[in-house]
């Protein structure tokens, strides 16, 4: 049943469809197709060309919108596209200095300096990371042999304490 109410539903958009593609008082389906196929020019391919310009955007804006509204757009932009001109012709000014050999030759000899200098950077980093692992492990060894200092310490300040059998205070 759902699928007789699906195919239904199909059959009117179908018909709509082709209500608005031919007209409503044309025929319709297979007959229309058999119209077509028996003339000397088949009004087909016009059809789906005019659908096709009717579905481009480009079309769409240039019917929707006058040119006089274009106009109004573009005199609302002036002063953006006036100052965008400005900007373009200073980049075209300076566009020999851009091409000097001056400036083409310093940018090879520019960049092997800055691979040196990042190679050398890492360089000094490297070295640092191991100046930092050396210390600490220097500061490692340091509180391993002081914490045994202070336990051989304690150990014996215990015997001289129980040598001398000290009493604690009363208070």
């Amino acid at each position: 049943v759902d699928r007789m109410a699906a195919t239904a539903g199909l059959q009117e958009r179908v018909e709509a469809l082709e209500r608005r593609v031919f007209g409503a008082g044309a025929a319709r389906g297979p007959r229309k197709v058999r119209g077509w196929a028996g003339s000397s020019a088949p009004p087909a391919r016009p059809v789906l060309e005019d659908l096709i310009k009717y579905l481009d955007p480009q079309y769409i804006d240039r019917m929707a919108v006058p040119d006089a509204m274009k106009l109004q757009f573009i005199l609302a932009e002036e002063q953006f596209i006036l100052s965008q001109v400005a900007l373009l012709e200073q980049v075209n000014n300076l566009q020999p200095f851009l091409d000097s050999a001056h400036i083409k030759g310093n940018l090879c000899s520019s960049a092997s300096c800055l691979f040196i200098a990042a190679v050398l950077q890492l360089d000094q980093c490297e070295a640092v990371t191991e100046n930092v692992r050396v210390l600490l492990e220097d500061y490692n060894k340091m509180t391993l042999l002081l914490s045994k200092q202070f336990v051989q310490w304690d150990e014996m300040l215990t015997q001289l304490e129980a040598a001398k059998q000290v009493k604690p205070m009363a208070e």
